[in-house]
């Protein structure tokens, strides 16, 4: 790796100052070269106390413009070679749109918005501000050009005896400081804002508005925008929509991949009109603002018919909207192609899924692919001589040859009117979208003591945690044990692009974060995305479950009726060979199918792994 690579712009400032020597660069960058990881050659010269952060500070408030965004960041170890790489990469993925190198790197989450304006404050010795319409100075408005300042990043904030003080969220971009001195024709003084921020304070100042300074919102633009987020959300594959009202704008966000991103931001003003089109749509109460409501919505964008739920939560900013897109059109994957390990699945469709009565919980929070797996057991076990019965809220996948109600308070068909007339249908198999609360659950285990087949979800941190809600629910031991034939709990990360990845060795702290030392993992194909425009700069596509397969045998039966602790149930489950989440995950990411990163961030760590090779044999790995 090269100088340049490293950064070294801070550095020859130091120089040019007279703050360090050229005999100390170079002991130092002999230093760096020795050095097995990428580190800024600024840092080798801290550590050795050439120089002072007080005096790096000193030199960049001095010299703030002469030092691009990118190399200020890589210097100071806030990014990375390639992730500033990749910024970049992107800054000019679209030539037209012109977006400055921080909005990007904002827009990508490279770096968080807040700690980025804050760190150029405090490095630079820029003022933070957070303009609003109440402070700025009228005066300084009047003479500014609405679409001056939209263009360049700014706005004016007030007079300081003969300076006029002017907020940029990019402080560093000479050519939006100069915007603004032409604008003034005066000398300023640079202070730093978030670009949210300016951005929704711009969009309440339009040079066509009326005193009050505010746009005016018209229906048309409130219709397109909710058909183009919509539009964006199924373009992405997004699984939810957030629409969020905050102090000063809207935010709308989507969940692709489990992770929200940033789609959008719209003035204050918006709010209210964003919120009545789609309680319009989805036939919401448009006069009631003091209640939570929940709705669905079906709307049709290009070819597909979408089914949405939409839940309108009241917040001290307004009503927050969250939309679940239900892709109903997705065909049901087989259970073998779900991602188990092959002796899981095996064990799991011998012992649980084709025993002919006990219920099965699959178990895991919001958004862990629990509906999915469910149905494709679902899927395994229905031919023409079985009765398949389901009551879901609502049905998310249409499955021919099963009788499927979506439950619906409002026509008094609840879950516990469903519950209590199901089971006079003659079924077979039961499939309970979800255990709620006692009565469901009391109705999953009464069915399965009468013979029946029960499938169900359950929200729950793991398999061991399935048991003890239960439990919880004032559900007598004895039923438990002698219902409950397995638990399965998952969680999704995210799968590494394949059209980006490259070999990956695990860090110390990666070790350390799995509960391994030395070189357990060494010899494995670990795997990380550099990022690409397949998987938008972000080096994972799609992603893949994670499963924890408890069977419920006679020794965990006896844990139960004994009322063991969560701890002890789960140490007998592990000697019966139950492979937890953690372990799941490691075997995958050796596999190079997720990263170290995605295990820490999503898996609950309980117990200490055991070492790879016997968790390869446990879950069928060659």
């Amino acid at each position: 790796m090269t100088e340049e690579a490293v950064g070294g712009a801070i550095v020859d400032l130091l120089l040019d100052e007279g703050v360090v020597s050229s005999e100390e660069i170079r002991l130092a960058k002999r230093i760096h070269a020795k050095l097995t990881d990428p580190v800024p050659l600024l840092s080798v010269l801290v550590e050795r106390k050439s120089v002072t952060d007080d005096q790096i500070k000193g030199v960049l408030r001095k010299r703030r413009l002469d030092i691009p965004l990118g190399a200020l960041l890589l210097e100071l170890g806030v990014l990375d070679p390639r992730d500033l790489q990749m910024a970049v990469e992107l800054q000019h993925e679209d030539p037209a749109r012109k977006k400055m190198l921080s909005e990007v790197l904002v827009d990508h989450h490279f770096v968080d918005e807040q700690e980025l304006t804050q760190l150029l404050a405090s490095q630079l010795g820029f003022e933070f501000v957070e303009p609003r319409l109440s402070n700025l100075d009228p005066e300084l408005l009047a003479r500014s050009n609405h679409g001056w300042m939209t263009k360049n990043d700014f706005v004016p904030v007030r007079r300081d005896g003969d300076k006029i003080v002017v907020a940029f969220s990019d402080p560093l971009n000479s050519e939006h400081v100069e915007a603004a001195r032409a604008a003034f024709n005066a000398e300023i003084t640079v202070a730093i804002t978030p670009r949210s921020s300016l951005r929704a304070l711009l969009g309440k100042l339009d040079s066509k508005s009326g005193p009050a300074g505010v746009r005016m919102v018209q229906e048309t633009d409130v219709v397109e925008t909710v058909n183009a987020i919509l539009a964006a959300a199924v373009e992405v594959g997004a699984s939810d929509v957030h629409v969020e009202p905050l102090s000063d704008r809207v935010r709308v966000r989507l969940r692709r991949d489990g992770v929200l991103t940033l789609l959008d931001e719209y003035p204050q003003e918006f709010h209210k009109a964003l919120v009545n089109r789609l309680k319009v749509m989805c036939e919401a109460d448009i006069a009631e603002r003091r209640r939570h409501q929940d709705a669905r919505l079906f709307h049709v964008v290009g070819d597909q018919e979408l089914d949405m739920r939409v839940s309108i939560y009241v917040t001290i900013h307004g009503e927050k909207i969250v939309i679940r897109i239900l892709n109903r059109s997705r065909e049901v994957a087989p259970l073998d192609e779900i991602g188990m390990g092959s002796r899981v699945l095996d064990r799991f469709l011998f012992d649980a899924l084709e025993r002919p009565s006990g219920v099965i919980m699959i178990t895991g929070p919001t958004g862990s692919g629990k509906t999915s797996t469910l149905y494709s057991c679902i899927h395994h076990i229905i031919d023409p001589e079985t009765s398949i019965i389901t009551a879901e809220d609502p049905v998310e996948y249409v499955i021919d040859g099963i009788a499927q109600c979506s439950v619906d308070p409002t026509v008094d068909r609840g879950f516990d009117t469903t519950l209590k007339q199901i089971v006079r249908q003659d079924p077979d198999v039961i499939v309970i979208g979800e255990i709620r609360d006692a009565f469901s659950a009391d109705t999953a285990i009464q069915a399965a003591l009468t013979g029946h087949k029960v499938l169900t979800t359950f929200h729950t941190e793991d398999s061991i945690g399935g048991l003890v809600r239960l439990l919880n629910m004032d559900i007598e031991a004895f039923l438990v044990s002698s219902t409950v034939v397995s638990v399965l709990a998952q969680r999704l990360l995210r799968r590494v692009c394949e059209a980006c990845a490259a070999p990956y060795r695990p860090t110390p702290s990666d070790l350390r974060h799995l509960g391994y030392a030395g070189s357990e993992l060494d010899g494995h194909e670990m795997r990380i995305g550099r990022g690409c425009t397949d998987c938008r700069y972000t080096g994972y596509n799609g992603r893949l479950p994670i499963f924890e397969m408890l069977l419920v045998d006679s020794q965990i039966r006896d844990a139960i009726l004994n009322r063991r602790t969560a701890h002890e149930i789960r140490q007998l489950a592990r000697h019966s060979e139950m492979l937890t989440l953690l372990e799941d995950g490691i075997v995958k990411a050796a596999r190079g199918l997720t990263t170290v990163s995605e295990i820490v961030r999503m898996l609950p760590r309980l117990d200490k792994p055991r070492p790879l090779q016997e968790l390869r044999r446990l879950s069928g790995v060659d």
